[in-house]
């Protein structure tokens, strides 16, 4: 069974996480902070995993920008859930692409494992990314020569709607591709669960 919990600001939302996913205590998460220190947004990331040891999650941190393959193999095989934090989406993709976690995390989402995707890992999900730009810095990531996402989800999500800092930007992602892409915009109270394929919105 294919899990996803997509995300705009995780803090605003553990009780959704609670809601999908109620036996968190004990368990433990492959944490990935790399988006967020392309952004200078280490805060969020220390925020979040702060957060989820509240929770009673065992946080496994893993920068998948510098880790060897075999580490980030062995986290995702003896965790049971993953995060990715949010911060520059082009520059994740990446070095999820650099360091050939991308295909581990398709078999970690394969094998049921819940993805926790917030803001950048949401976007990630996507079949592809190319529709952020407003949103992000595509120069962050200059050895990203194709867009092709993770290809989680088949739609295109879109957080941060109504944000005071990056609402116009998701606002005008929307306005652009609504025509052609099927973008999903969430709010930062709200979450998209997506469950063998099917998507719905929760609400805090």
């Amino acid at each position: 069974m294919e899990k996803l919990l997509l995300v705009s600001l995780f803090q605003n939302v553990t009780g959704l996480l609670r809601q999908v996913e109620p036996a968190l205590k004990g368990k433990s998460v492959t944490y990935i902070p790399t988006a967020s220190f392309a952004e200078s947004r280490g805060f969020l990331a220390r925020m979040s995993r702060w957060v989820l040891r509240g929770m009673g999650l065992r946080v496994d941190t893993v920068d998948v920008s510098t880790e060897p393959y075999e580490t980030m193999q062995r986290a995702f095989e003896r965790n049971d859930l993953v995060f990715v934090v949010g911060g520059n989406t082009f520059y994740l993709l990446q070095e999820l692409r650099k360091s050939g976690t991308d295909e581990l995390l398709r078999e970690a989402v394969r094998a049921g494992k819940l993805y926790i995707g917030e803001s950048a890992g949401a976007i990630v999900a996507a079949p592809d990314i190319a529709y952020s730009r407003a949103m992000d810095r595509p120069d962050r990531a200059p050895d990203l020569h194709d867009t092709a996402g993770l290809g989680l989800v088949d739609f295109y999500p879109v957080p941060h709607e109504g944000n005071r800092e990056l609402g116009a930007a998701a606002a005008q992602i929307v306005r652009e591709h609504a025509e052609a892409l099927d973008v999903r915009p969430f709010n930062d109270k709200q979450a998209l669960y997506v469950e063998n394929g099917v998507a719905r919105v929760l609400n805090t």
